[in-house]
């Protein structure tokens, strides 16, 4: 009698079960071979090209021209249209039929005026189901199109992912045919697959990897590809493997569908739209054919692009966000950059995006969703907090390049103190595959085990979108609670965070900022963005303060609310974490710069003069000069010096300070040796993500710029200003000119820089070696500041050799310090006493002319006596970056519509309220880190006054005490107020 051997040896029985299953190897007697079965041709296939995204209504009235497998479409950005005329046989009936489409483009198919999939090769999504079960009385011929986008899921990148595209790349037709699918095999394949990665992942130490080996080996054994009833007695050994469950401990998935969809960054504005649909209408069929499975989705924008351009999908959208199966994250406008929009900016974010999903979805968002982020100011808790928001999810921070973030569920305190409870999901991605790599990982990399026995578990293709397929779906419900790898359930983020809620007692609590190791380089990339971003929050500002005025003032005057919104919402699309980081192809930087530069200037060109604008910030006295208010230069040989009365600067030939006199106290500014205004040259060569990385080894080529093109010479003197002026040159293409002014009574030296700019990776800054000493400079973020080491002494500190601030950074020591403001720059770096702006970078990828030709920006250096709060430093960088809007012939009279008499609290915002129009949303903030009661006093009738959050809720449980001087206010440090005011 025969005896089958039993065999024992692994690496044999492994690779036979890897061979069984290969798209490679042995296609011709394995599973993997019999996965399609017959296929038929196309009854005709014939294209359409178009330069522009047209709607399909426009499309399919051209005239196509007929086509074959294997042509190639272009170039890089058009569209082209197929129609696709098939017939099904007869003789497939009873079979699954579907159309296989491969190409290297993206596609989506339409059938009946309607998308109804994507195909997206790299999003394996290569054919659409025609029939599940060919039926005698189902149409057998049917017409369909595809709508085909020239660019790839990831762009059109020349030579790698994040190279600038290829302008004349063609896109080939690969594949185009029916095919019966063998959705028996498709079952068996993924069976085998869960299997053969159990055991390639837990390896030759667990049993378990060896019960799944032999399990698989059986299964190969009783499985004849060529004989399907052979499948099921396979099929029933994999079930019961599976089948065999986790004990009660056993840690737990939450497993959510996801598809990141960068709202530009390899491709432009308009693609994303259409990536939207693609992938949210793939996500629809798979809703309706898995009723458990649910899908998160972030970014009201996106939503918004969805309902105008393709309204009966928003429609089928709706339906499922009402059944919980399609569910709203985020609360935002779009997925913003984390660091460099201002605390306003931040907060119109969520205003935005939580009223368009009240608006359209009946329920605010309750977890913020910022996943693909390049850090996290520390203001962000009290922002979410006042927007009803109590919850966050990322996973960015494990990118880091140095060190190891040592939480993944915990409670993140900001600098207000308020905390929310945050999750990084610790498969460390937001584009799992559903693979037993996924889970184990999930469970291996939990920095919380004991604390936390719940994960997030996001699946689907992202960046590009993509999204979930059925495969995914299907490897995760066959180990919803298999012995070795954690328990799955698919989830909610509701669901998820509330079962963490519950388990919180343990976990711990990280203060201050998410401070991202990597991508330093997007505090500087694409500076004509960064300009633009904060010129055009300045002139948003400045347009709503003046319409305000004019509204209480002027009966006939209309706030003009639904421009301000369309502006507004321009500029919070820019602020998407791959457009004002400056990581995008030059496609997206032109879209926003035409954003800047046409929108928003219709604002000034429009609205403003028609205002009666008066200025109503706050005015701080200066203490008058000793001798003169008058600046003077004189020129003394080869040097320059100038005096305001406040400050005494000597400059040499190439434009450095030799010195500066804060003439107050007689106390030099500039350290003894050194020379300040220094611009200096670093070679700037990443390890690979260009436009985002600056590497800590960049500091070690530092070359001083000192060559002279036009030395210091007096431009004025007298009075009001004075100024010199001189050029420099950085390399055989690219120059500086500046002009160093001291205005009468100004506390600041001001550097009004102009550079032509035509470099290749390389990295300019300007240095300033000052006369303080201090473990710790000072830097503004949103709402606020917080401090940052000046020495390097742990990992941690060396990490942030380049960090971002705002409009200003201080460096302080008791009863001295320097400040150094700006007007449109976001990354410093101090370093013992050096305080550095860094001002242009020149990477190639994934733009090729990134920051290449005229730059025009200015800096300014205060020193002052005490601590930068008392020295007013908040004060004057606000008005470097808010300068006066002079219109002459308007005033009657000066009148103060608003004042408040504490210099600790900024009045930073007043703007009509959004659904009063009779109301002012007023917004004030702690500057100082300080303690205060301050009074708001106005000139305007007011009526009533209420607390409200920041989506302008009214908070009735906080009772507004109003004097006869005005509305007293209560600050804790950093807190931000807001207030509703009904005028009479």
């Amino acid at each position: 009698m025969y005896h089958q051997p039993v065999l024992k040896n692994r690496r044999t029985l492994l690779e036979r079960a890897e061979k069984f299953i290969s798209d490679i190897y042995f296609t011709d007697c394995n599973l993997r071979g019999r996965l399609f079965g017959d296929t038929h041709p196309l009854e005709s296939v014939s294209v359409f090209l178009s330069e522009k995204r047209i709607l399909y209504s426009e499309a399919i009235q051209q005239n196509f021209q007929l086509c074959k497998v294997g042509d190639a479409f272009g170039p890089t950005w058009w569209t082209c249209w197929f129609k696709v005329v098939l017939k099904i046989p007869e003789a497939w009936r009873g079979k699954e039929v579907h159309l296989r489409w491969e190409s290297d483009g993206e596609g989506m198919v339409w059938r009946d005026q309607q998308p109804l999939q994507g195909l997206t090769k790299e999003g394996e999504k290569t054919s659409y189901v025609l029939t599940e079960c060919l039926k005698d009385s189902e149409p057998h011929g049917i017409t369909l199109y595809v709508e085909l986008a020239c660019n790839g899921l990831f762009g059109a990148g020349k030579g790698s992912m994040i190279a600038a595209p290829d302008p004349n790349r063609k896109f080939t037709l690969q594949k185009a045919e029916l095919v019966v699918f063998n959705q028996d095999v498709r079952e068996l394949l993924t069976d085998f697959e869960m299997l053969v990665d159990i055991v390639k992942i837990l390896g030759e130490g667990e049993q378990r990897g060896f019960q799944a080996l032999f399990t698989a080996n059986e299964m190969v054994n009783l499985c004849d590809p060529a004989n399907p009833s052979s499948f099921a007695a396979a099929r029933s050994l994999a079930q019961k493997f599976f089948a065999q469950k986790n004990g009660e401990s056993q840690h737990v998935v939450h497993a959510m569908g996801h598809c990141h969809i960068d709202s530009a960054w390899l491709w432009p504005y308009e693609e994303t739209i259409r990536k939207c649909a693609r992938s949210w209408v793939t996500v629809i069929r798979l809703i309706e054919n898995n009723p458990e499975f649910v899908f998160t989705c972030s970014q009201a924008q996106q939503f918004q692009w969805v309902k105008s351009w393709y309204p009966n999908l928003f429609s089928e959208i709706k339906q499922f966000v009402q059944k919980g199966q399609f569910i709203p994250v985020g609360g935002t406008w779009v997925e913003m950059d984390g660091n460099l929009p201002s605390g306003e900016s931040m907060v119109r974010q969520f205003l935005h995006g939580q009223n368009f999903f009240k608006d359209e979805f009946a329920h605010y968002c309750k977890e913020f969703w910022l996943p693909d982020t390049f850090g996290y100011s520390a203001q962000l808790p009290q922002i979410m907090k006042g927007c009803g928001i109590s919850r966050f999810l990322t996973q960015k921070i494990s990118w880091n390049l140095v060190n190891t973030f040592p939480h993944n569920t915990f409670f993140w305190e900001g600098i207000d103190g308020t905390q929310v409870l945050t999750h990084f999901p610790p498969g460390n991605s937001y584009e799992m595959k559903g693979k037993v790599e996924d889970l184990i990982n999930t469970v291996k990399n939990n920095k919380d085990k004991g604390r936390a026995n719940h994960s997030g578990f996001l699946f689907g293709f992202g960046d590009g979108g993509g999204g979930p397929t059925q495969l995914m779906l299907d490897r995760l419900q066959r180990v919803r609670d298999t012995d070795c790898l954690p328990k799955v359930q698919m989830s909610s983020p509701d669901v998820l965070f509330s079962q963490l809620e519950s388990d919180s007692s343990l976990l711990c609590t990280w203060v201050g900022e998410l401070f991202l190791e990597l991508h330093n380089g997007t505090y500087t990339t694409q500076a004509k963005i960064k300009l633009g971003n904060r010129h055009c929050e300045a002139l948003l500002h400045d347009v709503e303060v003046a319409s305000c005025l004019a509204l209480c003032k002027t009966d006939s005057f209309k706030y003009p609310a639904c421009k301000l919104q369309e502006l507004w919402r321009l500029l919070l699309l820019n602020q998407f974490h791959d457009v004002i980081p400056g990581s995008c192809i030059e496609m997206v930087v032109e879209d926003a710069l035409k954003y800047y530069d046409g929108k928003p200037v219709l604002l000034s060109a429009y609205f403003l003069p028609t205002i009666d604008f008066r200025r109503i910030t706050q005015v701080t006295e200066t203490a008058e000069p000793k001798d003169s208010w008058v600046p003077f230069v004189i020129q003394v040989g080869g040097t320059i010096m100038m005096e305001n009365g406040l400050l005494k600067a000597t400059i040499d030939q190439t434009g450095r300070l030799m010195s500066l006199l804060l003439l107050q106290t007689n106390r030099e500014t500039i350290f003894e040796g050194c020379l300040g205004n220094q611009f200096t040259l670093f070679d700037d060569v990443p390890l690979y993500w260009d436009a985002w990385d600056v590497m800590d080894y960049h500091l070690q080529t530092r070359k001083p710029v000192i060559e002279v093109i036009e030395p210091a010479k007096v431009v004025r003197s007298g009075t009001h200003q004075g100024s010199v002026s001189f050029s420099l040159r950085i390399s055989g293409k690219s120059t500086i000119r500046q002009e160093i002014v001291l205005d009468a009574c100004c506390p600041y030296i001001k550097f009004n820089t102009q550079v032509d700019w035509e470099e290749s990776h390389k990295f300019l800054k300007v240095e300033f070696p000052v006369q303080v000493r201090s473990p710790n400079a000072t830097y503004e973020i949103q709402f606020g500041h917080l401090q940052r080491p000046t020495h390097r002494n742990t990992s941690w500190d060396w990490a942030r050799f380049e960090v971002w601030g705002h409009k200003w950074a201080d460096l302080s020591e008791h009863g001295f310090g320097v400040a150094l403001l700006n007007d449109s720059k976001y990354g410093y770096s101090i370093h013992e006493n050096i305080m550095t702006l860094s001002l242009l970078r020149a990477p190639k990828a994934p733009d090729a002319n990134a920051d290449m030709g005229h730059h025009n920006f200015t800096y300014a250096l205060m020193p002052h006596t005490g601590p930068f709060q008392d020295a007013l430093v908040i004060q004057y960088a606000y008005n470097l970056n808010f300068p006066l809007h002079v219109f002459h012939g308007v005033i009657s009279e000066p009148w103060s519509a608003f004042s408040v008499n504490s210099p600790a609290v900024i009045l930073e915002t007043v703007k009509q309220a959004e659904s009063r129009e009779n109301a002012l949303l007023i917004r004030l903030y702690e500057s100082h880190g300080s303690s205060v009661t301050t009074t708001l006093s106005t000139s305007l009738p007011l009526h009533k006054a209420w607390h409200c959050d920041l989506l302008e809720r009214p908070d009735s449980i906080i009772p507004v005490s109003k004097t006869t001087s005005g509305i007293s206010l209560t600050f804790k440090p950093f807190q931000i107020r807001s207030l509703l005011l009904i005028i009479k």
